[in-house]
């Protein structure tokens, strides 16, 4: 027996609604970057790691949030028509799952950027170092996405 095909596959319909749900929630280095590149407004990048580890190198334009200061106070200021893409250090860290759910919780729209800046790293994206969120470098630099 198929140790694969031991749980049958979802239905083509199941997976479509799976699959749309799973990318309402997450967003991945190549799409943000795209957007970040030509200027796309209706996203804001938040780094929701300590502003130690934001200075020591972010995501260009990305916004110094961390998950641990977000409340309805610190928020008061966000802009509830942007969708907010929470990040961290990467797979192994959940902080950006914890500021996405903070901001859901407060009635934001998130997203968590998949591989945080270990994955935006791996890809050649561009960053930004100290306290000032910085711009994206014109001409975009990295390669073009084989997807």
């Amino acid at each position: 027996m198929s140790s694969v095909l031991h749980f049958p596959p979802a239905s083509p319909a199941q997976s479509v609604a799976w699959l749309e749900q799973k990318l309402a929630h997450y967003a991945d280095a190549w799409d943000v970057a795209e957007d970040l590149a030509q200027g796309v407004t209706e996203i804001v990048v938040l780094d929701v790691r300590a502003r130690e580890a934001y200075e020591r190198g972010h995501i260009c334009g990305a916004i110094a949030f961390p998950h641990r200061t977000l409340d309805a106070t610190t928020v008061a200021a966000l802009d509830r028509n942007k969708v907010y893409i929470t990040y961290c250090d990467g797979i192994g860290c959940n902080g950006s799952t914890k500021g996405a759910l903070k901001l859901a919780s407060l009635g934001f729209q998130v997203k968590e950027l998949i591989g945080g800046l270990d994955f935006w790293t791996r890809d050649g994206h561009p960053l930004a170092w100290g306290s000032a969120p910085g711009e994206w470098p014109s001409p975009r630099t990295g390669a073009a996405c084989g997807c």
